[in-house]
């Protein structure tokens, strides 16, 4: 009994989950497609005088399943492929209820097999677009190492320090996949120019 009500459950999941690697249309106007663990997003026009990199990027990211009170995800890893220059960018976005990424201490980020990578949000990371909690890799050297990793291994930990709103120290280790950081990066660079305009 307990394994047709699993293969019931499976087929049912099957049916409503779009198919991998299988691009569709959102109503949001975007081309959305799910890369195992990422999702990839290319909207469907470019505004070069938009405010932030949404109007003129594709992107894709990778969470946490923790969720916060607004149920979106509370730790997230992005690319940002950035349509009118190519460049590529990488963000964390840290997003908990109650505390605040701890930018006194370094952001951690360690692979299987690696010496753990530092980063310091008063010279390795910044902020951009008037946000407060996505930190980008601002060292192009430390950007393509960080990429390099991610496009070779299944999955990173991420030690995030944080602070409370009591002013307490803490931090979070947060395993995040790799699975489909190539396929999401082919389909940026694919969808990044079907745009009307050129």
């Amino acid at each position: 009994m307990i394994a047709k009500l699993g293969t019931a459950l499976v087929f049912t999941l099957a049916a409503i989950t779009p198919l991998a690697a299988e691009s569709f249309h959102h109503s949001y106007g975007e081309w959305h497609e799910y890369q195992r663990d990422w999702l990839a997003v290319c909207p469907d026009v470019i505004d070069e005088a938009a405010a932030s990199y949404y109007g003129y990027s594709c992107f894709a990211s990778t969470n946490s399943q923790e969720l916060n009170g607004a149920h979106l995800p509370v730790y997230q890893l992005t690319m940002i492929h950035n349509r009118l220059t190519g460049e590529l960018e990488l963000a964390v976005t840290v997003a908990a209820d109650d505390v605040e990424a701890d930018t006194s201490r370094p952001l951690i980020i360690e692979f299987s097999g690696a010496a753990a990578m530092r980063f310091d949000f008063a010279d390795d990371l910044e902020t951009h677009d008037n946000t407060s909690n996505q930190f980008f890799v601002a060292d192009p050297a430390r950007k393509a190492l960080l990429l390099e990793h991610m496009k070779q291994r299944n999955a990173l930990t991420m030690t995030v320090p944080l602070k409370t709103d009591a002013g307490g120290a803490t931090s979070k280790k947060v395993w995040l996949s790799m699975r489909g950081v190539l396929a999401s990066l082919d389909f940026m660079a694919t969808y990044a120019r079907k745009v009307a305009q050129y």
